[in-house]
């Protein structure tokens, strides 16, 4: 099986570009937080990686008209190694997330798209700000 699930934040506006046949293909790099002891951070070690994530179709446009950096999502797609020979006509390899599913989270950032999602508008957030989705209750959160 080949899932793969991410909760993170963009490390930059998503590229859209379209394929000759007019498909849309929208790439951006997810940082996704590492968990690691205080040591390991005041040693300088990294504390995200970050995650190179492709989005298609309908899915990429999306993408392209409501997320911008620093938007907060959930990936839920596929790993994908492919491979493709450069200028310089080495072979390079490229690992990376295909997304079939993301999920707006937290609120919306400054300079993001309007409000035409694919589901019903949530009610405001307590500070007047818009939400992606509906509040969660305490109780229901696992940590």
């Amino acid at each position: 099986m080949n899932k793969v699930i991410l909760a993170g934040r963009l490390a930059r506006d998503p590229e859209i570009r379209y394929t000759q046949s007019g498909k849309a293909i929208a790439s951006f790099a997810l940082a996704v937080n590492r968990r690691f002891s205080r040591q390991a951070q005041e040693a300088g070690q990294p504390t995200a990686d970050f995650i190179p994530v492709v989005a298609w179709d309908k899915l990429a446009e999306i993408c392209g008209n409501h997320l911008v950096k620093g938007s907060q999502i959930v990936v839920e797609g596929r790993m994908q190694v492919r491979s493709y020979d450069a200028q310089d006509g080495t072979k390079r390899y490229v690992t990376e997330v295909v997304a079939n599913e993301i999920e707006f989270m937290g609120a919306r950032p400054e300079g993001a798209g309007g409000s035409d999602f694919s589901r019903p508008a949530a009610p405001a957030a307590p500070s007047g700000q818009e939400s992606f989705g509906p509040p969660i209750p305490d109780e229901e959160i696992p940590f």
